[in-house]
C-alpha cells in the first residue's frame, strides 16, 4: 500500500493591501514548488499603492497604474474576494463572506482552514462625530474617492464659472481637507497645483480667487515625520496662499458653511475627511489580543501574542519599534513594506525550522509631494525641499510600487505628464453611468 502524499502547510492571507500583497510576492519567491498553498482574501480584486493616490488625483499618473491585480501578480496564490467576518484558533478555520453570485441573492459564509495565518487586513479612515459630516464629508482613502474628488475640484470650478452668484461661486471656490497627516497633506497640495493651472482656462476664475484651507489639530502637520520636514511643508503652503490652521478642530458643517474650533465660519463646497485612520474593526472581532487603538499586539517577529501561528503586520499590528524602546511601529508604508518582507522571510524559517528574525527598521528619512516640481524632504539629516524633493519622492517610490508592469506605466505617466500638457476634464459621469440612460428613458415617459 502506498502512502498517500503529505497535504504542505495552508498559508492563510486576510488583506490584500501593502502587507498582504508584499508577503504574497516575497512567498512566492521562497518558496518552493509544493512547500505550501497560498491563499489570499481581500474584498477587492486589487491592491492600491497608496502613496501615489494624491497624484492619481491630480492627473499625473492614470488610476488605474496605482492599482495592482491580485489574480495577475500572484499566479501561485489563490484570491477569494470576500472579508473575514470569523476567526477560531483553536480549529485554525476563517470564516470568510464573500457576495452572492447572483445580485439579489444572500451573501455567503466560506470555511477556510490554515495552517499558518497572516492578519493584515489594513485600516480604515477614523471618523468623528462631527454635526453634519456624513452628509457632506468627502473621503480619501481609495482610488474610487481619488478620482472622484478630482471630478469634483474640476467640476467647482466650471460652476465658478458659470454663476453670476458671488455667495455661490465663494463656496464653489472653497476646499477644505482635514487632516494634515501625508494623506491630506499630499492630497490639497497636488490638487491645489492641478487647480491653479486648470483655473487659466476658466474664463473668471483666478488661482488667487480659490481659497484653500488644511486644518490640523495637532501642533503641525506631518506628525509622522521629522519636526523640521513638517515646518518645511507649513512653509511651503503657506507661501502659495494656502491656510494651514494648527491647533484646530471641525466642529460642524451645516447648510454648507463649515465652523471651526477657533470660531470661524465660512461657506464651503468642499469638506475632504482625511484625519487619521483605525485599525479594521475585524481585529477585534477575533479575540485575539489587541491594544488600546484595536491593533494586534505582535512581538518583534511579527508573531501575535501568545499565538502560534498567527501573523500580523501594518496599519493593525501593534508591532514594537526596537529602535525607540516602549514605542510601537508608525502605521505607514514604510513600515508595512519592510514587515511585509520580515514576515513572509520568518514564515518561511517556520516552516523550515530556521531561526526567526525581529524586525528592526531605522528610518532613514521621510519625503513628501507638494505638486509639480514641488517637494520637502529630509534625508540622512540634509534638507531638501523643491524640485530635489520631488525627484527624490518619485524615484523612492517608482522603485516601491509593486512589479515591473506597474513601474513601466507610473513611469510613462510621469514622461508624458511631462511633455504634454495637463489634463484638466471633469468626468463626473463615471460615478453615475446609467445618468445618461435613465434621462432618455425619462424622457420617453413624457
Amino acid at each position: 500500500m502506498t502512502t498517500p502524499p503529505e497535504t504542505p502547510p495552508r498559508i492563510l492571507l486576510v488583506g490584500g493591501g501593502h502587507v498582504g500583497l508584499y508577503t504574497a510576492l516575497r512567498l512566492q519567491q521562497r518558496l518552493r514548488p509544493g512547500e505550501a498553498e497560498l491563499t489570499l482574501v481581500d474584498p477587492k480584486s486589487y491592491m492600491t499603492y497608496q502613496p501615489l493616490l494624491a497624484e492619481a488625483a491630480a492627473g499625473a499618473v492614470d488610476p488605474r497604474h496605482v492599482v495592482v491585480p491580485l489574480r495577475r501578480v500572484l499566479p501561485r496564490a489563490q484570491v477569494v474576494l470576500g472579508r473575514l467576518s470569523g476567526l477560531d484558533p483553536a480549529a485554525r478555520t476563517a470564516t470568510v463572506t464573500v457576495p452572492a453570485p447572483v445580485h439579489g441573492h444572500t451573501e455567503r459564509d466560506l470555511q477556510l482552514p490554515y495552517d499558518l495565518l497572516v492578519l493584515a487586513p489594513g485600516a480604515i479612515p477614523r471618523i468623528l462625530p462631527v454635526p453634519g459630516l456624513a452628509e457632506h464629508g468627502i473621503g480619501f482613502h481609495s482610488v474610487e474617492e481619488a478620482v472622484s474628488l478630482r471630478n469634483h475640484v474640476l467640476a467647482q470650478l466650471d460652476l465658478a464659472s458659470s454663476t453670476r452668484d458671488a455667495a455661490l461661486r465663494e463656496a464653489a471656490l472653497t476646499f477644505v481637507f482635514v487632516g494634515g497627516g501625508y494623506a491630506g497633506t499630499g492630497a490639497l497640495a497636488e490638487l491645489e497645483d492641478m487647480a491653479r493651472y486648470a483655473a487659466k482656462h476658466y474664463p473668471g476664475v483666478d488661482a488667487e480667487d480659490m481659497h484653500w484651507v488644511l486644518v490640523e489639530a495637532g501642533k503641525r502637520i506631518l506628525p509622522e515625520t521629522e519636526p523640521d520636514v513638517g515646518l518645511r511643508t507649513t512653509a511651503e503652503l503657506r507661501g502659495r496662499n494656502i491656510e494651514v490652521r494648527l491647533g484646530t478642530r471641525l466642529e460642524s458643517v451645516a447648510d454648507g458653511v463649515v465652523t471651526l474650533s477657533d470660531g470661524s465660519r465660512f461657506a464651503a463646497r468642499t469638506l475632504v475627511w482625511t484625519a487619521g485612520v483605525r485599525a479594521s474593526p475585524v481585529l477585534r472581532q477575533t479575540r485575539l489580543p489587541c491594544d488600546a487603538q484595536g491593533r494586534l499586539r505582535c512581538d518583534a517577529t511579527l508573531r501575535v501574542l501568545g499565538q502560534d501561528g498567527i501573523w500580523a503586520a501594518g496599519d493593525g499590528a501593534a508591532v514594537p519599534d526596537l529602535a525607540r524602546v516602549g514605542e510601537c511601529c508608525a502605521p505607514n508604508a514604510q513600515h508595512a513594506v519592510r514587515q511585509a518582507r520580515v514576515l513572509a522571510d520568518n514564515i518561511v524559517a517556520q516552516l523550515r525550522g530556521e531561526p526567526l528574525t525581529e524586525y528592526r527598521h531605522e528610518l532613514k528619512g521621510s519625503l513628501t509631494s507638494l505638486g509639480l516640481h514641488k517637494g520637502v524632504a529630509q534625508l540622512r539629516g540634509r534638507a531638501l525641499h523643491g524640485r530635489s524633493a520631488w525627484l527624490l519622492h518619485r524615484a523612492v517610490h517608482l522603485r516601491r510600487v509593486p512589479t515591473l508592469d506597474r513601474k513601466a506605466r507610473v513611469l510613462a505617466d510621469w514622461f508624458l505628464a511631462g511633455v504634454l500638457k495637463r489634463e484638466i476634464v471633469s468626468m463626473g459621469a463615471l460615478e453615475q453611468p446609467r445618468a445618461g440612460f435613465e434621462t432618455v428613458m425619462e424622457q420617453d415617459r413624457e
